[in-house]
């Protein structure tokens, strides 16, 4: 038989069996290194870098490297309220928002401490700076010009740390308290004067369509009264005319009568010596023939009355004393109270459409007397030849 194995040694070779199984556990998980696809590790041995670790399983000296993780992925970066006063001296504050992506690792390890804080602290030195530059107006209206501005000053420092500032977006300007009261009077005051000048011109067009539509109404009832004016003078023309006719008919005598009527008022006078003209002894011996008849020759005939000639007969319209009554008539058709009425609606703004040029008006009224006239020579010359 084999001697005994005393409890002690048992449990000695027991632990040491632990301890060299922990040992080699540790070893295997310092040996081997997991690579994410979205990042990766710059490696270092004794301090000394040596390589970056791409995505994958890698195999690297236990306890004596280490790794440095880099996300390759687009990184937010949020810069801090700044304060700072622009260029006219009004005060303001800005926050930003970066967005950067590492482009190379191993400047992003070996070339800056921390370059997330590194970008980070650029960004807020030249946003201030940025904003000391402009003046207010500038820095609450001109959003994209101040990103462009702070992209291209950190183009420059963050190329040689690797990393790629790919936009720079600020989210808000803020001035001070007392700048924003004065910013808010202002623009009521801006709004207040708008309101003014659109209710002025406002009342102006107004004013221009009223005095537009009293202008033609004037002259639609200027059109009228010239019309009745025609009419009227029209009317007297043919009563001339007619009362003319009238006396064409009576000829030699109605002059004959009216003679007499003189003799008779001359006779009533206390006078008992009359000097009477040639004429009008003749007349009167004709006259006494006509009535007796007694030196009256068979073939002188009966006392006639006298004919217009043929140029009084043109001059008074004898003619065309039936063409005028008609045309008389037709002028009479005109509807005053419709001119009146349309000239009524178009000074109360009614019918602002049908408000014509005046010029153009009295331009067309004139037009229309001189055809008119025109057609009246012509007539008149027609008739003459």
């Amino acid at each position: 038989m084999f001697p005994a194995v005393p409890l002690q040694a048992t449990l000695t070779l027991t632990f040491v069996a632990l301890l060299l199984l922990f040992l080699a556990i540790v070893t295997v998980w310092q040996m081997v290194e997991i690579v994410d696809a979205t990042e990766k590790r710059a490696l270092t041995v004794f301090g000394e870098y040596r390589k970056l670790l791409e995505p994958g399983i890698h195999f690297i000296p236990p306890f004596v490297s280490a790794t440095h993780r880099f996300d390759m992925r687009t990184q937010t970066l949020d810069v801090p309220r700044q304060e700072a006063i622009t260029r006219d001296n009004s005060p303001v504050t800005a926050d930003a928002v970066v967005y950067i992506k590492v482009m190379d690792a191993k400047k992003a390890f070996l070339e800056v401490d921390d370059y997330k804080r590194a970008v980070s602290n650029l960004a807020q030195t030249t946003l201030r700076a940025v904003l000391g530059d402009m003046e207010l107006d500038d820095t609450l209206s001109k959003r994209e010009e101040i990103n462009a501005k702070i992209r291209k000053e950190l183009d420059e420092p963050t190329d040689e740390w690797g990393i790629r500032v790919e936009s720079v977006e600020v989210r808000e300007v803020n001035p001070s308290q007392d700048v924003q009261r004065a910013m808010e009077q202002q623009t009521s005051a801006e709004r207040k004067r708008r309101a003014m000048i659109l209710e002025a011109q406002g009342e102006r067009r107004s004013a221009v369509e009223k005095a537009e539509g009293d202008k033609q109404s004037n002259i639609i009832r200027a059109q009228g009264e010239k019309q009745s004016q025609i009419l009227e003078a029209q009317g007297d023309a043919v009563s001339t005319v007619l009362r003319a006719k009238s006396a064409e008919s009576m000829g030699e005598r109605a002059v004959i009568e009216r003679g007499m009527e003189t003799l008779e008022s001359i006779g009533q006078g206390e006078s008992t010596t009359f000097v009477l003209p040639q004429e009008l002894t003749s007349l009167m011996g004709r006259y006494g023939k006509h009535l007796t008849g007694s030196d009256v020759k068979l073939d002188e005939g009966q006392l006639d009355s006298l004919e217009f000639d043929e140029e009084t007969r043109q001059m008074l319209g004898l003619d065309n004393i039936d063409e005028l009554i008609g045309q008389i008539d037709e002028e009479a058709d005109l509807d005053v109270e419709e001119m009146e009425q349309e000239a009524q609606a178009i000074k109360e703004g009614e019918d602002v459409d049908s408000i014509q040029d005046p010029d153009e008006v009295i331009s067309g009224m004139s037009d229309e007397f001189e055809d008119d006239s025109d057609e009246r020579d012509l007539e008149t010359e027609t008739e003459t030849n």
